[in-house]
């Protein structure tokens, strides 16, 4: 499995706190991968250097076959090459119908011109329609977005990501506030997700990871502290002293 993304030898300090501390770490083209530490270890700081939201003091982000550097590209640039990231919170067109929502989210090189001129094709109809049934939401299709449960928003929150055709998709607590079958459902569809792209899942709740059934990252002051399946992290030494202080 080739490489899509390697982070190496990255570090990064806010007034005087070293968040991330020669991080290194490197993710394939088809892969799933989940990212755990206690809070303050660096989880939400790392997804932020690879989008571009955050610029490290030193070290190497590359992505991509012909290895360009996300340090030299904007935030807008990095999502137009191929990566996607979900927020905690979901953030939808509540407004607008789930239909709506997801052909907004197509790819589309659109100028505001346009997005003012677009009508959606049967192609373009007919991706939505596919987007929905991965989704789990083609019998809410014509229902506006608000009205949604928590875990539905999450899910059509996703598909707005997956209409992009990221080939890197970065999830933050998915699981949070979800029923049992939403998560499980959630489960699913970002295993599915990872068939065809690198999926990234930052979590808390290690039974949500253990449904994931992927490799684990621990983080744990700025720095990887263990990696491998759930059961070799959990019974490191290190990490039981740290993520479960006993």
């Amino acid at each position: 499995m080739s490489t899509l993304l390697e982070v190496s030898g990255v570090s990064v300090t806010f007034d005087g706190f070293r968040a991330i501390n020669n991080l290194s770490f490197q993710i394939g083209d088809a892969e799933l991968r989940s990212v755990i530490g206690p809070n303050g270890a660096g989880k939400t700081t790392f997804m932020d250097i690879i989008t571009g939201k955050t610029r490290p003091d030193e070290g190497r982000v590359i992505w991509g076959e012909k290895s360009v550097s996300l340090l030299d590209m904007t935030e807008a640039k990095i999502a137009q090459a191929g990566i996607g990231r979900k927020f905690q919170k979901p953030t939808v067109f509540e407004d607008q119908s789930v239909r709506d929502n997801l052909l907004m989210a197509l790819k589309k090189n659109r100028g505001w011109v346009g997005v003012l001129l677009y009508r959606p094709s049967t192609s373009d109809l007919q991706k939505v329609e596919d987007l929905a049934t991965e989704i789990g939401l083609y019998q809410e299709l014509s229902r506006k977005s608000g009205e949604l449960s928590h875990g539905q928003k999450q899910w059509l929150e996703i598909g707005m990501l997956l209409a992009q055709d990221p080939r890197l998709l970065l999830v933050d607590e998915p699981a949070a506030g979800m029923t049992l079958q939403e998560r499980e459902h959630t489960t699913d569809l970002l295993v599915q997700a990872a068939r065809t792209r690198a999926v990234v899942v930052v979590e808390h709740d290690m039974e949500f990871v253990r449904r994931l059934n992927c490799k684990v990252t621990v983080l744990h002051e700025g720095s990887v502290l263990a990696e491998g399946s759930l059961d070799h992290v959990t019974s490191n030494q290190d990490v039981i002293d740290v993520y479960l202080g006993r």
